[in-house]
């Protein structure tokens, strides 16, 4: 398995490949906060990308791979792509009085 739960720490290690999509992210689904640990990953499936980008855990650690390094971490990594909190979104669906 490629992806492992140490603590509040997910190691996604090795190449990546779809079918742990799943398993990230029932993982990430549950109480957090998460923090992905890359540095172990030589590939990652679009499918897990796309549930990083969803579910905005702090993610460490520089992968091995340049295509992941470059442009896939500055993507994962970018605080003001954060979507909101439920809190936030309950925040700002109230009526303004």
């Amino acid at each position: 398995m490629t992806v492992r739960q140490d603590g509040s720490t997910i190691h996604l290690e090795g190449a990546c490949p779809v079918e742990e999509a799943e398993a990230l992210t029932a993982i990430l689904e549950t109480q957090g906060p998460w923090t992905v640990d890359l540095s172990g990953c030589r590939q990652l499936h679009t499918a897990l990308v796309q549930a990083l980008l969803t579910y905005r855990p702090v993610v460490r650690g520089a992968p091995a791979d340049p295509f992941l390094s470059r442009l896939v971490m500055p993507a994962l990594t970018r605080p003001e792509a954060r979507p909101p909190t439920p809190a936030e979104n309950r925040q700002s669906m109230r009526p303004k009085v």
